[in-house]
């Protein structure tokens, strides 16, 4: 009997060993599958915000884009306008406006910048630098205005059209913008 007994304590430590191993391991297991799950939450939560960021970018920057269209529409019947001292107040009031404007549509590419990626951030860039023309042909206008009202004599300098021919160039960034900012976001998603 002796001998059965010393067997039984064998095989009883042995199970117990084997338990105590088991559970370590499955502990163990259970604990990088859990580290592992936490990562893939993590990781999914971050690429949702950053999603969730660039849209909010992309529509700042569209939202901000239309803004400075329908400014630009008010300027261009204000340059059809016979030269007056209303006129010349108004395209004051509107240059004011215009770089208000321009501030804010240069923080928002700086957020699309920023946000990235790279094909977005560059179509953003070019979106701001197509208001570039139509700076240039109304602080020519205005300045010649201003020299008119000076001279009291209107000068033959004509820059309106300039201004208006700047509206399919400025457009067209617009929709270039549009596209690279849905492409990133398909991306973004698949």
């Amino acid at each position: 009997m002796g001998d059965s007994t010393l067997w039984t304590l064998a095989i009883a430590a042995l199970t117990g060993g084997t338990a105590v191993i088991a559970s370590w391991v499955t502990s163990r297991g259970s604990t990088q599958a859990a580290r592992i799950q936490a990562e893939i939450v993590a990781r999914s939560q971050r690429a949702e915000r950053l999603r969730e960021s660039r849209r909010a970018a992309y529509l700042d920057l569209i939202e901000e884009t239309h803004r400075i269209g329908e400014l630009f529409w008010e300027i261009s019947a204000v340059l059809r306008s016979s030269p007056s001292a209303d006129r010349s107040a108004a395209l004051r009031e509107l240059y004011d406006r215009e770089l208000a404007e321009y501030a804010k549509m240069r923080r928002c590419a700086r957020v699309v910048e920023l946000e990235g990626p790279p094909s977005a951030a560059a179509a953003a860039l070019a979106l701001q630098k197509a208001t570039g023309p139509f700076f240039a042909a109304f602080k020519a206008e205005l300045d010649a205005d201003a020299d008119a009202e000076r001279t009291s004599a209107r000068s033959d300098i004509d820059n309106h059209e300039e201004f208006d021919a700047a509206y399919h160039p400025f457009w067209k960034a617009l929709e270039d913008f549009v596209d690279a900012a849905r492409d990133a976001h398909q991306m973004d998603e698949g």
